[in-house]
């Protein structure tokens, strides 16, 4: 069997619709595993604790306005395998300051040896990439911001 990417799409909206935090699944020498990260929230708050959130309240707000500064993230719809460019040998599909459409190729997610193109989903100037060459992506992970 196979896994295609209307399927594993597919199961990444049964996980979301679903509430779940990973479906797992395994047919002979195939198998696919799609997780979100998920965030608890304490439930106790000690007196100590209370005086932690006031310290980081700037760093969040900071971390904020930078994503703004940077503009509208693009994110990896799947996980797998980060490329800038169709091939070793190829030149990156998008560059920092480079302009971009709707609808350009920016980058490639190889998923289960599939190499799925991922398009920009607005117009605009790449201002960073946040992901090197080959390196692991998680499912909404920022790779590149666009304003």
């Amino acid at each position: 069997m196979n896994f295609d990417i209307d399927y594993i799409e597919k199961l990444s909206k049964v996980l979301k619709d679903n509430e779940l935090t990973e479906i797992s699944l395994e047919d002979g020498d195939c198998a696919i595993t799609i997780r979100k990260d998920v965030i608890v929230a304490p439930t106790a708050i000690s007196a100590a604790q209370v005086s932690a959130p006031a310290a980081s309240a700037p760093k969040a707000a900071e971390a904020h306005s930078e994503a703004e500064k940077k503009g509208t993230p693009i994110v990896s719809p799947m996980v797998g395998t980060f490329y800038t460019s169709p091939s070793p040998d190829a030149k990156p599909f998008v560059t920092v300051g480079q302009s971009i459409n709707k609808g350009d190729k920016v980058c490639i997610i190889e998923a289960m040896k599939l190499m799925n193109e991922i398009e920009a989903e607005i117009s605009g100037k790449i201002v960073e990439i946040c992901v090197q060459d080959g390196q692991p992506v998680e499912f909404g992970q920022v790779l590149m911001y666009v304003e």
